[in-house]
C-alpha cells in the first residue's frame, strides 16, 4: 500500500476521528483558556501553535500516534479552526470540480466528469452542520430549522448549496460547486474535443453579427462555461449587463455591469428575482444582456429584449436538445403568463432566438457541443431548426451538417 493510501485509510478509521475530536476540543480549550485573539493570527502564526499543542497533547495523553499521524492530526485539526474542515482539502484541489456531502460518512467529488468516493468523512452530523455554517457566516447567510435549505456563493465565485434536516432524512447535505481561477479558453476546449475549430470560428462570428444565442443542456454539462467563452467574443466598447443567480461569468470587456439576484431574507421579503433585474437591464442603456440561466417568468422579459434592439443577447437554459429547448420556453412562457395563442408564441421565439447551442456530458464524464442549431423562422406552424454542426458519438468527431427539421 502506498504512503497516499496508508494516510487516507488512516484518516477514515474510527480511531482517527476520535483523535482528532479530541484535539479539536483541546485546541478550543486552549484557545479559550490563554484568550488568544486567533482571528487576527496569520494561518502560519497558527499552524505553529496547532503543531506545537498536537505534539503536547499527544505526549500528556500518551497517544498511541506515529509522526505522521500527528502531522495528518495537526493539518486536521488547523482546517477545522479556520478552514472548512474534512473537505478544506477537496476546496484547494484544483483538480476537483465539484464536492458532494450526503450525511456525515459519505463525501464524493467530481473529477474530470466522474464522481467518486473521497477519503474525507465527518464525525457526526452536528460537525457538517458546522463546516455548513462556517462557509455561509461570512457570506451573512444561515441554514437552520426555520431556513433548512440556502444557495450562496463564495468569495471565488464557487456555488454553494446546503440543506439540512428535517428536509433532508439522511443527514445534512452539501453541494459545493468550484470555481475555476482561469476560464476554459476556446484551444483548450479544443484540445480537449468539446468542440473544433470551424464551430469555433462560426460561434464568434456568429457573436460579432449579435446573433441572440441560446445555450442549452443538462445540469453539469457545461452550459455556462460555453456562455463564458462566447462571451469573451463580444466587442470590448459594447456595454453589456449580465444577470445571475450566483456570478459565474467573466467577462474581459471593459464596460461590464453585474446583477446578481437576491433571495427573500427571513420574513420573506426583499427579494428581487431575475425578472425584476432583466426589467431594470432594459433601462440601463445596454447593447447586450446576459443572463446566467433563464429558469422561470424572466423568459417573457428576456425574449422582449432579444426582439426590441438588444441583439446579441445570450442565455442558459435546462433542455436535452433543441427540441425540448423550444418546448420548454413555452412552457416558462405560459407559466409566465403569456396570453397570445401558441402561434403568436412560436413567433416569439422565432423572432428572439438565432442560434442554439446544444452542449452535454457523456456518460465517460467527457463535455461535448452536441449540435449548433440556426433558428429559421416559422414554418408551417412550427419552429424552423437548421443544424448546422452535429457530434457523432461513434467517430467522436464533429460534423457539418445541412438539414431543417421542424420543432
Amino acid at each position: 500500500m502506498s504512503p497516499e493510501l496508508a494516510v487516507q485509510k488512516m484518516r477514515m478509521s474510527e480511531q482517527y476521528q476520535a483523535w482528532k475530536l479530541m484535539v479539536h476540543r483541546h485546541l478550543l480549550k486552549v484557545i479559550d483558556d490563554r484568550n488568544l485573539g486567533v482571528e487576527d493570527w496569520s494561518r502560519s502564526r497558527l499552524a505553529r501553535l496547532v503543531e506545537d499543542e498536537v505534539k503536547r497533547f499527544v505526549f500528556d495523553q500518551k497517544l498511541a500516534v506515529n509522526r505522521n499521524e500527528i502531522e495528518s492530526l495537526a493539518e486536521d485539526a488547523l482546517d477545522e479552526l479556520v478552514g472548512y474542515g474534512p473537505i478544506q482539502a477537496l476546496v484547494d484541489d484544483p483538480e476537483v470540480d465539484d464536492i458532494i456531502v450526503n450525511g456525515a460518512e459519505n463525501v464524493f467529488v467530481e473529477r474530470q466528469g466522474k464522481l467518486q468516493t473521497a477519503p474525507f468523512r465527518f464525525v457526526d452530523d452536528a460537525h457538517v452542520i458546522r463546516v455548513i455554517q462556517r462557509i455561509l457566516a461570512p457570506l451573512g447567510r444561515r441554514v437552520d430549522e426555520s431556513s433548512p435549505m440556502v444557495d450562496a456563493r463564495l468569495p471565488d465565485g464557487s456555488r454553494v448549496n446546503a440543506i439540512i434536516p428535517p428536509l433532508a432524512l439522511n443527514g445534512p447535505c452539501l453541494s459545493i460547486r468550484k470555481f475555476r481561477k482561469e476560464a476554459l479558453q476556446a484551444d483548450e476546449l479544443e484540445r480537449l474535443g468539446s468542440v473544433n475549430h470551424a464551430m469555433l470560428e462560426y460561434l464568434q462570428q456568429a457573436v460579432l453579427k449579435r446573433a441572440n444565442v441560446l445555450v442549452l443542456g443538462g445540469t453539469g454539462s457545461g452550459k455556462t462555461t460555453m456562455l463564458n467563452l462566447i462571451s469573451q467574443w463580444i466587442p470590448s466598447h459594447e456595454r453589456v449587463i449580465t444577470i445571475e443567480d450566483a456570478a459565474e461569468l467573466r467577462l474581459e470587456n471593459s464596460h461590464v455591469v453585474r446583477l446578481e439576484t437576491r433571495p427573500p431574507n427571513l420574513e420573506g421579503t426583499n427579494q428581487v428575482t431575475a425578472r425584476d433585474l432583466v426589467r431594470n437591464a432594459l433601462r440601463m442603456r445596454p447593447d447586450r444582456i446576459i443572463v446566467g440561466e433563464i429558469r422561470g417568468d424572466e423568459v417573457l422579459d428576456m425574449m422582449q429584449a432579444m426582439n426590441t434592439g438588444h441583439d446579441g443577447s445570450m442565455t442558459t437554459l435546462h433542455a436535452n436538445n433543441p427540441h425540448d429547448a423550444v418546448h420548454r420556453l413555452q412552457l416558462l412562457a405560459g407559466f409566465a403568463g403569456f396570453s397570445g395563442s401558441e402561434q403568436m408564441l412560436t413567433q416569439q421565439i422565432a423572432s428572439a432566438l438565432d442560434l442554439m447551442v446544444h452542449v452535454a456530458r457523456l456518460g465517460d464524464g467527457r463535455r461535448r457541443v452536441m449540435s449548433i442549431t440556426a433558428v429559421e423562422g416559422v414554418k408551417d406552424g412550427h419552429l424552423s431548426l437548421r443544424d448546422v454542426y452535429r457530434y457523432d458519438e461513434t467517430s467522436d468527431k464533429h460534423h457539418a451538417v445541412k438539414e431543417e427539421v421542424a420543432a
